[in-house]
């Protein structure tokens, strides 16, 4: 466990709390603001965007560069080569707080000159920086003179000074050279805060109906023939059908995902298999995406012809004429999943045309403040260390914060916003610890390393008040096989906004998933395989993007491994599962406590209600209502204050076993030792067969109350048609009322008139057979 927190966060004084449990803030807010930065505090910075020079004076060829000073910091824009007319483009931001000089100087130099030769030099005095805040629109750069060391006129450079905030547009760009390291620009397109547009994803649905006039090259061959699809990396093939005729059917759907824009063509193959590690293409054929149809509803797709092409390199066959058959569509009427169903963040289709059935309802702001308390993740200089930045992904646009460089309290400041089209969805917000920032300062060379999760935190948006703003602390956990850790606090603002309550209730009555997951669903493990896909896509796709999100981020945001095997998961399930059913057992227990009489009050109680409920029938449903909207009132001063957290006690993390931790994050296939492996075999069959002896006593009970219609055994099925006979008559003749309160009564006997040994009913149904004999 991770040691006590600091008694004192980021706003004062912190009341005590669980050391897992979240901790509700009260920062220092300034009303709502323009631009829009009203859950966050305003940070001040300094901006300095340089964008070119002209007429710059030196003798010979050199690489120009312009170099920005401010007191102790300082930080330098790229060279470019050989010229007097550069253009860099460059933005720095210094925070305003850590300002200690009056003046700012840019110093225009050379690549490799000596420390004190330069081509020009400006001093800028920061009382004259104005103050911009958008909406304002945005300062105009000027020329300023810059002078070499003589006084004279080295050249000009075109310029920009001015103090501003974390909502400036040049916030995202800015190299923030106030930085624990000089960071150059390979470095800052790696910590630079970013948006990512998710591409829209579409399900591709390839039906592979048959392939006509097949030839081999040996002309008495009879061939084994299948069908290989693919779109990038993703490949399906179909079963082999034995080719007698030149004609051979499959009818199988293949179903893949892709992203806009299309890359990648669909490849289909022919292929015989020769022997049963050879496999011969007999023709293929490259279809681009344009050929597709695209449909949002059930309608049948026509079937087109494709002529396939013989490989180059292969046996030469005359008048060679295969072609296949096959429907191509783009299916649009699904939600592509990357996430867990009960994770979703979005729930609207693949095509765009069915928006308009999921209008927006309500707008999600979120405020990232900042983290304290983290652990050290690396060391510098002797001393614990850690570079983290949050992602925080909803919908189609996923946001990531600027890396705070070498701080155990970074503060980010950054708020973000998202359109809502459902409310019973989840905003989920991760802190990760930038791997790729060496300890000196620069990008890590050499293998690839992978960024490190510190906690992550899921908001479901249902349950938000609207218009309320949410300031907590929520815990960082990290789960590993060493054990759990309280990795810090992440301090956040979150606010729900409706802009139409009746759509807001609305989309109580509509079903989560669109319409086609109902009409044609695809099956869970078809749907698992497709999601794994679709989170291979999404890191291919942001991970080209500047700066790249990482691959482990996505999957850990998309929960990719949330399919592997977890005693401790397992666990948690149950327990989950008897906490939701404890009501239930404490209502039977109740009832139990009643009909034996252990407080005679409560049970002669009992007896009145249900005689008045048994002789005025129309009052039972009336009662039952009621009593549930009675409840509900009660419980509504308890209500919940604050949103849900990742609970370690629900995880039942606390109380996992290191190896059980060990055996979830191994990977696969497995490297452990040979009689750890076993261990683990061992465990699991004996929990098999308990789960084993469950089901099998489940199945006995359901097979009795069959047998005892069936006549298997003959005297007890006649004594049974005797008493639903003589029961029958008895309903009929006599009172409903008079059989429900003899009935109940019956039940509610006081314990002198109960014996120890099981009912009537109870011994005759434990003596109908089952199939268990029939067991090896």
């Amino acid at each position: 466990m991770a040691g006590v927190l600091p008694r004192f966060g980021p706003f004062g004084p912190l009341p005590p709390s669980d050391e897992f449990g979240i901790r509700e803030t009260r920062p220092r807010l300034a009303g709502r603001r323009a631009g829009g930065y009203d859950l966050v505090e305003r940070m001040e910075y300094l901006y300095v965007r340089i964008l070119k020079a002209r007429d710059l004076k030196w003798t010979g060829s050199f690489d120009p560069l312009a170099e920005v000073k401010l007191g102790s910091y300082s930080c330098a824009t790229r060279h470019i080569e050989k010229t007097t007319s550069p253009e860099w483009n460059d933005v720095f931001a210094f925070s305003r707080e850590r300002i200690q000089a009056s003046f700012l100087d840019v110093v225009v130099k050379g690549k490799g000159f000596a420390k004190d030769d330069f081509v020009g030099r400006l001093r800028f005095d920061l009382a004259d920086a104005p103050l911009r805040v958008p909406p304002d629109s945005a300062l105009a750069p000027q020329w300023y003179h810059v002078f070499d060391k003589k006084a004279e006129r080295g050249g000009e450079v075109m310029m920009a000074v001015w103090f501003g905030t974390q909502a400036d547009e040049c916030f995202p760009l800015a190299v923030h050279a106030d930085a624990a390291f000089a960071v150059d620009a390979k470095l800052a397109a790696h910590i630079r805060c970013k948006q990512y547009t998710v591409p829209r994803l579409w399900y591709v649905r390839v039906n592979v109906i048959e392939a006509r006039d097949i030839a081999f090259a040996d002309k008495a061959r009879v061939g084994e023939v299948f069908v290989r699809s693919r779109i990038a990396a993703q490949v399906h093939k179909t079963r082999t059908c034995v080719a007698r005729l030149p004609t051979c059917g499959w009818n199988e759907d293949h179903m893949f995902v892709a992203a806009e824009p299309f890359e990648d063509h669909l490849i289909l193959s022919v292929e015989d298999r020769v022997k049963v590690d050879k496999e011969e293409v007999i023709g293929h054929v490259h279809i681009p995406f344009k050929e597709f149809e695209r449909r949002w509803d059930a309608r049948p797709i026509r079937p087109r012809w494709f002529n396939l092409v013989r490989p180059e390199g292969a046996a030469k066959i005359d008048k060679f004429s295969a072609k296949i058959c096959v429907r191509l569509c783009l299916e649009g009427g699904y939600r592509v999943l990357t996430e867990p169903v009960h994770y979703l963040s979005d729930v609207r289709p693949a095509a765009r045309e069915l928006w308009h059935h999921r209008p927006p309802i309500g707008l999600i702001e979120l405020g990232i403040h900042n983290a304290f308390g983290l652990s050290s993740v690396r060391t510098r200089d002797g001393r614990g260390s850690c570079d983290a930045y949050c992602v925080a992904k909803y919908g189609v646009k996923w946001f990531r914060t600027q890396t705070v460089i070498d701080s155990l309290a970074p503060r980010f400041h950054q708020q973000c916003f998202w359109d809502v089209h459902d409310h019973c969805t989840v905003l989920t917000v991760a802190v990760f610890h930038n791997c790729q920032i060496g300890d000196k300062g620069g990008l890590v060379t050499g293998d690839p390393v992978k960024d490190i999760l510190l906690g992550k935190v899921r908001i479901r948006l249902s349950t938000l008040e609207t218009g309320r703003i949410y300031t907590h602390a929520y815990p960082l956990v990290s789960l590993h096989g060493g054990g759990i850790k309280k990795m810090g606090e992440l301090q956040l603002a979150v606010r729900f906004s409706s802009t139409s309550t009746l759509g807001l209730l609305q989309t109580y009555a509509q079903p989560h998933l669109p319409p086609m997951h109902y009409h044609s669903p695809l099956s869970i493990v078809h749907q698992e395989t497709l999601r794994r896909e679709a989170v291979s896509l999404i890191a291919h796709r942001l991970g080209r993007m500047d700066p790249p999100l990482r691959r482990e981020c996505i999957e850990h945001l998309c929960e990719a491994h949330s399919h592997r095997w977890s005693m401790r998961r397992s666990k948690a399930h149950f327990f989950r599962l008897m906490a939701a059913l404890a009501p239930l057992f404490t209502g039977l227990r109740w009832f139990v406590d009643v009909c034996h009489w252990k407080n005679p009050s409560t049970t002669v109680a009992v007896h009145i209600i249900y005689a008045m409920l048994v002789c005025c029938p129309n009052l039972i449903m009336p009662t039952f209502f009621m009593y549930k909207f009675l409840i509900g009132l009660w419980n509504y001063r308890r209500r919940p204050r604050h949103p849900w957290h990742v609970d370690t006690k629900v995880s039942h993390a606390e109380m996992a076993h290191l190896d059980e931790l060990d055996e979830e994050f191994d990977d696969f296939p497995t490297a452990r030792r040979p009689e750890v492996i076993r261990m683990r075999y061992d465990r699991l069959r004996s929990l098999g067969a308990r789960i084993q002896e469950m089901v099998g006593d489940v199945a006995a009970h359901a097979e009795r109350a069959r047998c005892a219609m069936t006549w298997r055994d003959p005297r007890a099925t006649a004594m049974y048609l005797l008493a639903c006979l003589f029961l029958a008559v008895t309903t009929l003749l006599a009172p409903f009322q008079a059989v429900a309160l003899l009935t109940g009564f019956y039940v509610m006997r006081h314990p002198t008139l109960r014996q120890r040994l099981p009912d009537v009913p109870a011994n005759f149904f434990r003596r109908l057979p089952c199939k268990v004999d029939c067991l090896l």
